[in-house]
């Protein structure tokens, strides 16, 4: 991890503006080191948020940041037409989170998934032309993302038909996931691999034309955003402790 003093100095004036409950008390399972150190930094510096979609987006945007910052993962990814590999992960971000996969889940369970398959056995790609802003969720996702997206899935298959797709979202990812999984042909719905959603907007939701055995939410207890709602606490920001489960699910 990497800590600086603009990070630190970040992290006192998100302390002041949002204030951070005690670390969790429940042990951690056990991780590879780098999903350990996500973990403990996430965990650690959640801010106590309870307010709206609209008026903590700028706690959010700032907790991200330096999350971001402080684990040094990357935010963005885009390997779809490199060469053919097991797996093949399309991520679409949540609300106001930066880069094309965003830093509060795709990064712990990209981290998980190639510590249970291989380094080299995946391939991810974000979504790219999706703003995920608090409009588009609020519209019921972003009108660019569900099209990229599948048209990401479609030239997937096309590219490597004998890759493993797995369909991935959080938050706002979730309803680009829904959105794009109504645009596929029925062919391609049936040869996704898998789909993973955390803090799905549309719980309870069919995905298109793909086998419900084949997919897999992640709902916390209290996350309002699992009931199509817009106002965000803690338990909708805790989904990285999912990513074992959701790799564990994909790899099965």
């Amino acid at each position: 991890m990497r800590f600086n003093s603009v990070a630190l100095l970040t992290l006192l004036g998100l302390a002041v503006a949002s204030p951070v409950p005690a670390p969790v008390a429940e042990p951690l399972e056990k991780r590879d080191a780098a999903l350990n150190a996500f973990l403990t930094v996430l965990l650690q510096f959640l801010p106590a948020v309870d307010g709206t979609i609209s008026a903590v987006s700028g706690i959010l945007t700032s907790f991200e940041q330096l999350v971001a910052g402080l684990t040094g993962e990357k935010t963005t990814y885009n390997e779809l037409g490199g060469a053919c590999k097991p797996y093949t992960v399309i991520f679409a971000r949540g609300t106001t989170e930066p880069g094309n996969v965003g830093i509060l889940v795709g990064p712990p369970f990209f981290s998980a998934l190639k510590s249970r398959v291989g380094k080299s056995s995946v391939t991810i790609q974000g979504v790219n032309n999706y703003g995920a802003s608090v409009q588009g969720y609020l519209a019921g996702g972003d009108p660019n993302g569900g099209p990229e997206m599948a048209r990401q899935i479609e030239a997937a298959r096309k590219a490597c038909p004998n890759t493993k797709l797995i369909a991935g979202g959080y938050s706002q990812g979730g309803q680009i996931v829904h959105n794009a999984a109504k645009l596929l042909s029925a062919d391609t719905a049936q040869w996704i691999s898998k789909v993973v959603i955390f803090g799905d907007p549309f719980n309870g939701q069919a995905f298109g034309n793909i086998a419900a055995s084949k997919t897999k939410v992640f709902c916390n207890q209290f996350d309002n955003i699992c009931v199509n709602g817009d106002l965000i606490l803690p338990a909708h920001l805790r989904y990285c402790e999912n990513a074992d489960a959701a790799s564990a699910f994909v790899a099965s």
